[in-house]
């Protein structure tokens, strides 16, 4: 059952408690077995793909088949319908556009005395883009985390995927992945794909950026392989908290709430609501709609373990607590949601009034809908072009600046017991 709260200590308890519980009950039982696959895979190469394939997903599979073949790729599109293939072309060109405008652009700025800095943005050489696979079908996951990568005009993108029955892939995520402009496609999936896109194999190429959300085993791996690779974000389960007013549907607050609840068994719906009467009620609607659910265990599952709705004071104060969970995605359904935004600080996403459900973010938005998971919103950010970027500092000094910064530079450098970091300005400057 849904429920309800009313005070606002015990539900700044709750939210840390729900919170707490994810990482506790997902992340810790499973890091032992995660360090040991990754270590297995950096040892064994492709053996270790083959052997983890044959153990997690009971199929077997041959290093020939590791990648996915051309004639696969061309067949994937006799697969699916037209209509599948214009509504994955739509949200290409959609997503293509909105991250074009947003590549980082180098700058180079001159000074006086002839001093010039700046910087000069380019891509990794390498991208590994994850997507969830086996009985799923997550075309729009492809095409949020490859084409920001290639907008960023990264030279090699390299896609890992889990075979499905027969070692199929599905023909959708094939295509997207073409449509994206991704043909070099593996058929390994979980903390073993990681790995391998981390470490190399004989067969998948080490790669310099992880991006792509996955199961706990995906989410723990690309944890313990950072700092070799670079990632997007920790995605972990993912959230939706709805602030609501007395304007808002309760028919719609409680679909919302479902539709994150549906994901996963540890996806958190919560909804903050100064209404007392809508708070009834979409508990009512939520425990309706959830009678022909096709999936009502997962669902229910979810609802009742990370499933909350609080009633408070105010919008400021549904504001503070929003900002103390730092949610994925945030609904603002009340009058003003503009005006209300100004308090929000922490959130991966802000969908703004009645008419804006977070399922817009699926395909058509063009934003980009691969966020940290529940309270990395604090200080992450979604995925984006400069996921697959980075800058180089650009640095020029005449002989004229270094002679007049010499003399402060000389006596930092004898304050922080660095006297070479002295002479090598000393040197150039002493005539």
């Amino acid at each position: 059952m849904l429920r309800i709260i009313t005070q606002q200590a015990i539900a700044e308890t709750e939210l840390r408690r729900i919170c707490n519980q994810i990482h506790n009950d997902q992340i810790r039982p499973k890091e032992a077995t995660v360090r040991t696959l990754i270590e297995t895979v950096k040892s064994q190469g492709n053996k270790a793909l083959l052997d983890y394939t044959r153990k997690f997903d009971g199929l077997t599979l041959r290093v020939e088949q590791l990648r996915v073949s051309g004639s696969e790729l061309d067949a994937a599109y006799q697969q699916i319908s037209p209509e599948l293939l214009d509504a994955i072309q739509v949200a290409r060109g959609k997503i293509e556009a909105f991250h074009r405008n947003r590549v980082p652009q180098s700058w180079v700025q001159f000074g006086e005395d002839e001093v010039v800095l700046g910087k000069r943005y380019t891509p990794v050489d390498r991208a590994g883009i994850y997507v969830t696979g086996g009985r799923a079908c997550y075309p729009s996951k492809v095409l949020m985390n490859a084409i920001p990568a290639k907008v960023a005009k990264v030279p090699r993108i390299v896609m890992v995927t889990p075979p499905g029955e027969n070692l199929t892939i599905n023909a959708a995520v094939l295509v997207a992945a073409q449509e994206a402009g991704v043909e070099e496609i593996y058929r390994v999936g979980g903390a073993q794909a990681i790995a391998a896109l981390a470490y190399g194999t004989e067969t998948i190429p080490k790669v310099d950026v992880i991006a792509g959300p996955g199961n706990i085993y995906v989410t723990l791996a690309k944890k313990m392989v950072y700092g070799t690779v670079g990632i997007d974000s920790l995605s972990g389960p993912g959230s939706v908290l709805i602030i609501a007013d007395s304007e808002a549907n309760p028919v719609y607050v409680a679909a919302d709430m479902l539709a994150q609840a549906e994901q996963d068994s540890s996806a958190a719906a919560i909804l903050l609501t100064t209404d007392s009467l809508l708070a009834q009620k979409v508990r009512d609607f939520v425990s309706k709609q959830l009678e022909n659910h096709p999936g009502r265990i997962l669902t229910e599952k979810a609802i009742a373990h990370y499933g909350l709705i609080v009633v408070v004071d105010s919008l400021a104060v549904a504001a503070e607590l929003s900002n103390l969970f730092a949610p994925q995605h945030l609904e603002l359904e009340v009058a003003d949601p503009w005006a209300m935004l100004e308090l929000i600080r922490h959130a991966g996403s802000i969908f703004l009034g009645n008419s804006t459900p977070f399922a817009v973010l699926l395909n058509l938005a063009g934003l980009n809908h691969t966020l940290p998971g529940s309270g990395a919103p604090r200080y992450a950010s979604a995925l984006g072009v400069e996921t697959f970027m980075k800058y180089s500092s650009l640095i020029q000094y005449s002989p004229l600046a270094l002679k007049k910064m010499s003399n402060a530079i000389q006596i930092l450098a004898a304050a922080e017991g660095l006297p070479y970091h002295g002479d090598s300005v000393r040197l150039r400057t002493k005539q």
